[in-house]
C-alpha cells in the first residue's frame, strides 16, 4: 500500500484509488463538491508521488472517518452515492409510516424529511433516526417477522461525496477481534449491510448456515468481502492510527489565502467574532509492512467518529487488578483455556460482570469444565438486565447463565458448587499475589477464595485521546468518560452531528447504538445533513454569493 498524506497534490493522492475509477471521475466528483473555483485550484496543482510529504496544501477532504468497521463501512457506502428509495411493490406493515413514504415515493430516503418520517416509530434504540431505518431495513423484526426490506438501492455517482475512512486493521473492524468460538448475539440477516445479503454472501461460499445466528470471524469477513464488492476500497486506508484530530480556525478579515492557523480555545473567547471555525486536521502514523511508522497530516471539512467502544476494557480499579493472573478480555481468556493454562485446575475462575461478554466467559469455562465463581453487583430480578430483553427460545445459552445466576447462587450455609455458584449483589475489593480474591456483599460481610484465574467483564470505553479532554466534552456529561451506556456522545437526534461541535459526527456504539442494526440509522442521518449542506452550497454559489467554497 503506497504512504499517502492529504498534503500531497490532490491528482497524486487520488491516482491509486482503484481501477474502477478513473483520475477524472474522481476529480469531477470534488468540483461537483466544491464548484468550479477549486476545480481550477486543483488543475494547478503538479503531478506528485504518493510517497511524498508535502507541508502545505489548501484542499481539504469533505469527510474523514475515523473507524472502519460496520458504522464507518455503512457510512462510506452512503457517501460513495447509493440511495435508498422505497419499493415499487413495497408495502411496510405500519401503514402510517407507509403512507408518508407513498408521498414522496420519487424521493430517496436521504432526501425526505427524517424527523416527520421518524414520528411515532419505537424500537430498541434511543435514536429515531435509527428506529427509522432498522424499521425500514427489517419491519417488525423485534415481533419475529422476518419480512424483506421495504427499500431499494440505487448508485447514483453525481451524489458521491469523496472521503477517507482511517482504520486500524482491515475493514470489519473489532469484528476482525472477537472470541471466535461465541455465537453473535444478533442474527445473521440483522448483522448485513445495504445491498449485500448476508445468507446470499454465505451460500455464495457454499457452507450450510446452522440456525439463524452466526461466528464473529464470518461477520469480519463479510463486511471486508462487502467493502470490495461494492467498489468502496478506493475509500478505505488499513494500519492507520489517529494521534490528533484538532480543529483549525480561519481568520474571518484574512480572507481566503489558504493559511490555517491553530487558536487556543482561550483565544476564541476572547475574540469569538473576528475568528470563525474552519475544519479540521487529522494527525496520525500509518504502519507499513517493514514495521515502521510514516506519519501523515489530512484536513477535513467534517470529521465523522465511528471507532466504537471496544477499545480499552473497563477496569475495576482496585488493589491487585494488574496480576497477571487478571484477564480484561474474552480473547485473552480464551486463549489461556485454548493453550491449556488452565486444564486440570481445581481452583475456580472468577467472572465480573452481568453482561452478555460475562456469560460468554462463563460459557466458556463452563464447556470446558472449569469451575466458576460468578460476582455481580445487581439483584437477579433487576429488570435492566440484558437477559430480561431476550427470548428464551431464541437465546437459550444465554438464558442458561440466567437461571444459574438466579437457581446456583452463594448462601453462608453451603460451599461453592462444583460447577458454577453466583454471588449477587457482590464486589471485588481487591486481588492478592498468591491468587486469591476478597468479595463483599451488600452488608459488608468480606469472603476470600483462592483462584485458578480472574476475567474482568464489565465493559468498554472508546478511545478517544486523538481529541482534547479524551473526548468527554462531547459527552451528555462533560466530566465522565464517553461510555455506550451511561454516557454516550450527545448529538442532533436527526443529523447525528455533536452538540457541542460543528462539523463533527458521531455514529455507533459512542451515540448508544451497539447492535449492527441500528447503527446504520448513523450512516443515513450524517449523509442526509451532508447531502442538505451541498445543496445549500450550490444553491449559494449559483447565486454569485461565493467563490466555490461555502
Amino acid at each position: 500500500m503506497p504512504v499517502w498524506c492529504c498534503r500531497c497534490s490532490l491528482a497524486g493522492h487520488f491516482r491509486n484509488y482503484s481501477d474502477t475509477e478513473t483520475e477524472g471521475e474522481i476529480f469531477n466528483s470534488f468540483v461537483q463538491y466544491f464548484g468550479d473555483n477549486l476545480g481550477q485550484k486543483v488543475k494547478a496543482m503538479p503531478l506528485v508521488e504518493e510517497t511524498s510529504l508535502l507541508e502545505d496544501s489548501s484542499v481539504t477532504l469533505p469527510m474523514v472517518v475515523i473507524g472502519n468497521g460496520p458504522s464507518g463501512i455503512c457510512l462510506s457506502y452512503m457517501l460513495s452515492g447509493y440511495r435508498p428509495y422505497l419499493s415499487s411493490e413495497a408495502m411496510h406493515p405500519n401503514t402510517i409510516l407507509h403512507s408518508k413514504l407513498e408521498e414522496a415515493r420519487h424521493l430517496s430516503i436521504v432526501d425526505q424529511d427524517l424527523e416527520y418520517l421518524s414520528e411515532g416509530l419505537e424500537g430498541r434504540s434511543s435514536n429515531p433516526v435509527a428506529v427509522l431505518f432498522d424499521t425500514l431495513l427489517h419491519p417488525d423484526a423485534d415481533f419475529g417477522y422476518d419480512y424483506p426490506s421495504v427499500l431499494h438501492w440505487k448508485l447514483e455517482q453525481h451524489h458521491y461525496i469523496p472521503h477517507l475512512v482511517l482504520g486500524k486493521g482491515p475493514p470489519g473492524g473489532a469484528w476482525h477481534n472477537m472470541e471466535g468460538s461465541m455465537l453473535t448475539i444478533s442474527f445473521g440477516n440483522w448483522m448485513e449491510l445495504p445491498g449485500l445479503k448476508f445468507k446470499d454472501w454465505v451460500s455464495s461460499k457454499r457452507r450450510n448456515l446452522k440456525g439463524d445466528r452466526v461466528m464473529p470471524e464470518e461477520i469480519a469477513r463479510y463486511y471486508k468481502h462487502y467493502v470490495k464488492v461494492m467498489g468502496l476500497q478506493k475509500n478505505f486506508r488499513e494500519n492507520t492510527y489517529i494521534t490528533s484530530v484538532s480543529r483549525l480556525y480561519r481568520d474571518h478579515q484574512d480572507g481566503d489565502d489558504g493559511q490555517d492557523r491553530n487558536i487556543s480555545t482561550q483565544h476564541l473567547q476572547i475574540e469569538k467574532s473576528t475568528f470563525i471555525k474552519r475544519n479540521w486536521e487529522i494527525r496520525g502514523y500509518q504502519r507499513i509492512a517493514d514495521g515502521s511508522h510514516v506519519p501523515f497530516c489530512l484536513f477535513a471539512e467534517n470529521v465523522a467518529l465511528a471507532t466504537g467502544t471496544l477499545d480499552s476494557p473497563a477496569h475495576l480499579d482496585i488493589e491487585g487488578e494488574d496480576f497477571p493472573f487478571v484477564f480484561h478480555s474474552m480473547p485473552e481468556f480464551g486463549a489461556a483455556i485454548s493453550q491449556g493454562k488452565l486444564r486440570g485446575k481445581v481452583d475456580p475462575v472468577l467472572i465480573v460482570g452481568s453482561g452478555l461478554t460475562a456469560a460468554d466467559a462463563v460459557l466458556c469455562a463452563y464447556n470446558n469444565n472449569i469451575p466458576v465463581i460468578h460476582v455481580f453487583r445487581r439483584r437477579v430480578t433487576d429488570p435492566s438486565l440484558i437477559f430480561k430483553q431476550l427470548p428464551k427460545k431464541l437465546y437459550p445459552e444465554y438464558h442458561k447463565v440466567y437461571h444459574m445466576m438466579c437457581t446456583q447462587s452463594y448462601s453462608v450455609d453451603s460451599n461453592l458448587l462444583s460447577d458454577y455458584t453466583s454471588f449477587p449483589e457482590h464486589h471485588v475489593l481487591s486481588f492478592t499475589s498468591d491468587m486469591k480474591c476478597i468479595l463483599q456483599s451488600l452488608s459488608g460481610l468480606k469472603k476470600i477464595f483462592k483462584l485458578s484465574a480472574a476475567v474482568v467483564l464489565i465493559g468498554s470505553h472508546p478511545n478517544l485521546s486523538f481529541l482534547k479532554e479524551q473526548g468527554c466534552y462531547l459527552g451528555h456529561n462533560s466530566s465522565q468518560p464517553i461510555t455506550c451506556k451511561s454516557n454516550p456522545v450527545e448529538i442532533d437526534a436527526y443529523t447525528y452531528e455533536c452538540v457541542k461541535e460543528a462539523n463533527l459526527f458521531a455514529l455507533g456504539p459512542l451515540v448508544g447504538d451497539n447492535f449492527v442494526r441500528f447503527l446504520k440509522g448513523g450512516a443515513l442521518g450524517v449523509t442526509c445533513c451532508l447531502a442538505t449542506r451541498q445543496k445549500k452550497k450550490h444553491l449559494f454559489v449559483e447565486r454569485g454569493g461565493g467563490d466555490g467554497i461555502a
